[in-house]
């Protein structure tokens, strides 16, 4: 049996190159010409994914997306262009339940939708075997964001007693978010972020998490002294690094490196720390994400004394890098999603 894919978008034009893409790849293939329709056909065609564009008249693909996680959950990419807009759709599209995201090459109607062939054919085919939010966690997801309130510290001086690293990939907004707004304000150790995003988003979303976690969230996209209570970004199609200069722990972007497939690299973040830091003072956390990166530079931190965490296949959307690092024994404990922050606030108070 073929697989089956909804493609939604109000140009007539995307439809049909979409359509030829993926029937070229043996999908069975319906569109929808808006969010009202897609709805409709979620229940009637029932795809096994969907990709969703957001503007689009009589309701827009983040309504039509609410609805689909409650009624019938399916995976979902995003399908959408590089206005500072729709970086800002996708990150919400990302926290009501979609799976990942493409950016079309040539803005809302892409003539050139060729040029991202590959990585649509990619991302959909991981998104298959996905994990999927049901409708109450939707719920209740909401619902916690309603309550968000906004509490900011002065950030405190700069460390050389320890650091956290976090790799993450596809699925990796969304958990990123649940995960660092549950560190506290006095939190003692910075926070490096190898995300692996385009530059275009990368910005906005650093701004986002600032809105919503008690530390201070920076996009990092020139050289800054890693501070306690300070979470850093890497700006995306670089690579973030860890340095040390005159004494101080710094970090950085660099040129990606092209020994290396995805970037900001995971990799390339984890060896910066191990040539600069006591390895036994760092945490290093592996969530969900498609491939290998960072796994070998986890597994030696954990081999060298440092403390290690694996998102659980329980609640990775793609459980890839985290299991990568399982398998090369380099995850001290393995744990969902849920449970992470609470780990990392434990081994950090053990570092002060």
């Amino acid at each position: 049996m073929n697989k089956k894919i909804l493609i939604v978008d109000d140009s007539a034009l995307m439809r049909k190159l979409l359509r030829e893409i993926f029937e070229s790849d043996g999908y069975e293939v319906a569109t929808a010409r808006n969010g009202v329709e897609a709805i409709e056909m979620n229940n009637t065609f029932q795809p096994d994914i969907i990709t969703l564009d957001i503007n689009m008249p009589d309701m827009d693909g983040l309504t039509a997306l609410s609805h689909i996680m409650i009624q019938r959950p399916v995976p979902v990419i995003m399908v959408s262009s590089l206005t500072e807009e729709g970086v800002l759709a996708t990150f919400e599209a990302l926290n009501l339940g979609a799976i990942d995201y493409v950016t079309k090459p040539g803005g809302t109607i892409s003539l050139n939708i060729d040029k991202i062939r590959d990585e649509l054919l990619l991302k959909v085919n991981a998104a298959l075997k996905s994990r999927l939010r049901t409708g109450h966690i939707i719920r209740k997801i909401r619902a916690e964001r309603e309550k968000i309130t906004k509490a900011k510290t002065t950030p405190l001086t700069s460390t050389d007693e320890g650091v956290v690293l976090i790799g993450s990939s596809t699925g990796g907004p969304r958990t990123l978010e649940e995960i660092l707004q549950e560190l506290p304000e006095d939190f003692s150790l910075p926070v490096v972020v190898a995300q692996h995003m385009p530059a275009t988003f990368t910005k906005s979303f650093a701004e986002r998490l600032n809105a919503v976690c008690k530390l201070n969230v920076t996009e990092v996209n020139r050289p800054l002294t890693l501070e306690r209570g300070n979470i850093y970004i890497g700006k995306g199609e670089a690579d973030v690094v860890i340095t040390r200069r005159t004494g101080k722990l710094m970090v950085q972007i660099k040129p990606e490196n092209p020994k290396f497939l995805w970037h900001p690299s995971v990799e390339v973040l984890g060896r910066s720390a191990l040539e600069n830091i006591d390895p036994r003072k760092i945490i290093a956390v592996m969530l969900t994400g498609m491939g290998y990166d960072g796994s070998d530079a986890f597994a030696e931190i954990m081999k060298r004394g440092g403390k290690t965490i694996a998102e659980s296949e329980e609640t990775a959307v793609v459980f890839g890098m985290p299991r990568e690092l399982i398998e090369k024994g380099g995850a001290t404990v393995i744990l969902p999603a849920q449970e992470i922050p609470k780990q990392i606030i434990k081994w950090a108070k053990n570092f002060n």
